[in-house]
Order: structure tokens, then C-alpha cells, then sequence
């Protein structure tokens, strides 16, 4: 005799997992209760991400187009920002630097801090001798002033955008390494990966499909909070005349520039691009800083 199911077992029931839009919705909730501090300047590394996006449309005049009628002109007589000694308009300026300005910063730091984590992995897997060698070498890296490493490497191989991209980068390799290194050295004893060790798994198996995903918690840490100090080291460069070459509008280039105008230069050419460097490096630190504390288990109690 068949025994007949009742109704409500074989009803559908509603997905339990919600879409990744709302996962996502979730996640940034969380966020914004855990670290308010944090979220409202995440929003404004957003912001000036989305004006850097738009540059060619929120500019309203072209950022190497000279106008000698218009020379060092105050903000209000010429526009917001005024104009610098030539007659380009510095806020047309300003927001086509916040387009390469974190361009270089996002391409340094992602090719750095992923190459210093691939080598701090091996480092810690492996151990040994390549463990030591490697210790030294970065040792031997960080010994050199970020700014002076990226300057001289930026000089060795010239003026250009991928220059600065690759002078920067090789700052932000020891870094990585050394912290996914640490991170590396505490999960390869844990019960789970000793497990997979006896049960077969190479060590390709080990580092990629077990270790890897564990250390993308402190990678995301590590890139957003290295941001700042990117986008520092490439207006440095920039003063300094061997970063990104003129007529390319940068902050740094802008700061440069303002040298030539005089003695003591115009107040807006050093306010607009200095504050602009500003705001964009404190709200990258800051937001690194929250998503540190949230996505560490130690400091989880104390947010």
C-alpha cells in the first residue's frame, strides 16, 4: 500500500539564497553599521572613482587647450578653479588628473600587491631555502625609501605611463609578499590542509584551491589601503619631473607646474590639485582601514 506524501511536502518552496544583488546590499549594510566612518569616505572613494570614470563629460573644457586671453586667472573670473599661466582651466584639469592619477594607482598596486602575494604564497608553502632567498630580496627592497626605489626605477627606464605603472608596483611587491607570507605559514598546519595533504592533494592542489581563497581577505586589505600611498608616490613623481610627462594632466604635474608661474604661485594652482590629492588618499586609507576591521576576526569585538 502507497502512503500518500501530504500536501505541504510537496508544495515548492521559495529560493532560499537571495540573488547576489541583494547578498551585495547585504554585505555593504553590514558594512555601513560596522564602520559609519569608514562607509561615508568608502562613498567618497566611489565618488571621485565615478568622476575619474566621466572625466571627458564633466569637464567643461579641454584640459590642453590654452587660452592666452585668460593667464593666471583667479577662480570665479575664468572658472571654479580659475586658470593657470598659459589659460587652462584648472578644474577641467583636476578632474582629468583624477583619471590618471587612479589609473596608474589601481594598475600599480593590483600588478604589485598580486605578484607579492603569488610570492609570498610559494614562500610560505614551500619554505626552505627559496623561502630564505626570497626573505632577503624583499628585505633588500624595503630597505629603499618607497619614493626613492620608484624614482630611480622610473629613471632607468624612462618617462611613461606603464613606467610609473611598473615603478610603483615594484614598491608594493614586499608588502604583499611578506603579509600573505605570514598568513601562508599559519594555514598550512591547519587540520583542513592536512587533510587534503593525506588524502592525495599536490601541492598545486594545496597552495591554489585550499590556502589561496584564505588570504584574499588581507589581499583586499593590503591593495585598498596601498591606494593612497600609490597615488602619493605618483604625484611625487610627477613634482619631481620623472613621472607621467607634460602635456598629460596629473596632480603631481599640476603642482609642477605651478612652480613655474613664480616665486610663490598662485594660491589655487597648489590648493585645487593638493586638496584633490588629499581627499582621494584619505578616503582610500580610511576605507582600507574599515574593511580591515571588519573582515578581521580579532578586531571584529572592538569596531
Amino acid at each position: 500500500m502507497s502512503v500518500t506524501q501530504p500536501a505541504e511536502a510537496t508544495r515548492p518552496t521559495p529560493a532560499a539564497e537571495p540573488g547576489w544583488l541583494r547578498r551585495l546590499g547585504a554585505s555593504l549594510l553590514h558594512f555601513a553599521r560596522r564602520a559609519p566612518l569608514s562607509a561615508f569616505w568608502g562613498c567618497v572613494a566611489v565618488l571621485i572613482v565615478l568622476v575619474a570614470i566621466a572625466a571627458p563629460v564633466i569637464a567643461p573644457q579641454d584640459p590642453l587647450m590654452a587660452n592666452f586671453r585668460m593667464m593666471a586667472k583667479p577662480p570665479g573670473e575664468a572658472g571654479w578653479f580659475g586658470t593657470d599661466q598659459v589659460g587652462r582651466d584648472v578644474f577641467s584639469r583636476v578632474i582629468h588628473g583624477s583619471r590618471t592619477s587612479i589609473t596608474v594607482a589601481v594598475a600599480a598596486v593590483l600588478l604589485g600587491t598580486t605578484l607579492g602575494a603569488v610570492w609570498g604564497l610559494a614562500c610560505g608553502f614551500f619554505g626552505g631555502r627559496f623561502d630564505t632567498i626570497s626573505q632577503r630580496a624583499m628585505e633588500f627592497m624595503q630597505s629603499f625609501p618607497d619614493l626613492i626605489l620608484a624614482m630611480a626605477i622610473a629613471m632607468a627606464l624612462g618617462a611613461g605611463t606603464w613606467t610609473v605603472i611598473i615603478a610603483i608596483a615594484v614598491t608594493r611587491i614586499p608588502f604583499g609578499g611578506r603579509v600573505i607570507r605570514s598568513v601562508v605559514l599559519s594555514l598550512r598546519e591547519m587540520p583542513f590542509v592536512e587533510a587534503a595533504r593525506g588524502l592525495g592533494a599536490s601541492n598545486a592542489r594545496l597552495m591554489f584551491r585550499h590556502i589561496l581563497p584564505q588570504c584574499i581577505a588581507p589581499y583586499l586589505i593590503l591593495a585598498t589601503a596601498h591606494l593612497g600611498v600609490a597615488i602619493i608616490i605618483e604625484a611625487s613623481l610627477g613634482f619631481l619631473g620623472v613621472g607621467i610627462p607634460p602635456p598629460t594632466p596629473t596632480w603631481g604635474n599640476m603642482l609642477a607646474d605651478s612652480l613655474n608661474a613664480g616665486l610663490v604661485p598662485p594660491w589655487w594652482l597648489v590648493l585645487f590639485p593638493g586638496l584633490a590629492i588629499t581627499l582621494t588618499v584619505l578616503a582610500f586609507n580610511l576605507l582600507g582601514d574599515g574593511i580591515r576591521d571588519v573582515l578581521d576576526p580579532r578586531l571584529r569585538g572592538s569596531v
